[in-house]
């Protein structure tokens, strides 16, 4: 089955230019990531993502909002998922290659407050913007782990020092064969609720449709997903 490393832009992910391609089957850069290495196999990015940034001659996919929506949706939609790249390329990953694992390096999420930020200088941090679906990276991250848990998919932080991620550490040369334990029952709680609320926006403009999502329901929903996605929890149903 397919290992797929995720390069974000924190400094530390030029560590990765270094690292063999082995174990991994499938790279995938989100932004300017992809002049960390050259032997990416995608290349994800939003639509506001400046034309200049992109590689001038491509060797891999440039996956756009045309093939991460579809996937996004297929998830429950960005409302509940957390519209910020990382977690996109997670699902767009999970969706695109249905692999035996997803490690994350460079996105832990935590930001120097002044200088360098991202390894190619100072950047914006997104995932840190005000934004309904970004109430708590935490419970988001532990929703992405949870809904791969149950793909069979382990998805894992690579990355070292504080994380805004909840999800288990891990080393590229050592790789989870299987998933992490999740609480089955509280996840499958948290999935009825979002069926309830009602909250996908089938085209991803969910910022056109803010009257109709409740700040409160969501942190609710998100307490949800960190109770089921707490580390050391129940084991996986299957």
């Amino acid at each position: 089955m397919t290992n797929v490393l995720i390069l974000g832009s924190a400094p530390e992910v030029l560590a990765a230019r270094d690292w063999p391609r082995a174990p991994f089957d499938r790279i995938v850069a989100i932004n300017n990531a992809w002049s960390v290495r050259d032997d990416w196999d995608a290349l994800i990015h939003p639509h506001d993502f400046a034309p200049d940034r992109l590689p001038q001659a491509a060797s891999g996919r440039i996956v756009t909002e045309a093939d991460f929506v579809p996937a996004q949706n297929a998830y429950g939609g960005f409302v509940y998922a957390g519209a910020t790249m990382a977690f996109t390329a997670g699902y767009w990953a999970l969706s695109e290659y249905n692999p035996r694992s997803i490690a994350f390096f460079g996105c832990n999420m935590i930001y120097a407050p002044a200088g360098q930020t991202h390894f190619y200088g100072a950047g914006s941090p997104d995932p840190l913007r005000a934004d309904i679906t970004l109430q708590s990276l935490e419970a988001k991250s532990a929703r992405l782990r949870v809904l791969a848990a149950r793909q069979g998919c382990a998805v894992v932080n690579l990355g070292s020092g504080p994380t805004r991620l909840l999800l288990p550490r891990a080393q590229a040369a050592a790789l989870p064969l299987a998933p992490a334990a999740y609480d089955a029952a509280k996840a499958s709680a948290a999935l009825r609720r979002e069926a309830a609320l009602g909250y996908l926006v089938p085209s991803g403009r969910y910022w056109e449709q803010l009257a109709r999502f409740d700040p409160a329901e969501l942190a609710a929903l998100d307490a949800l997903w960190l109770a089921a996605g707490a580390l050391g929890s129940g084991a996986p149903s299957a």
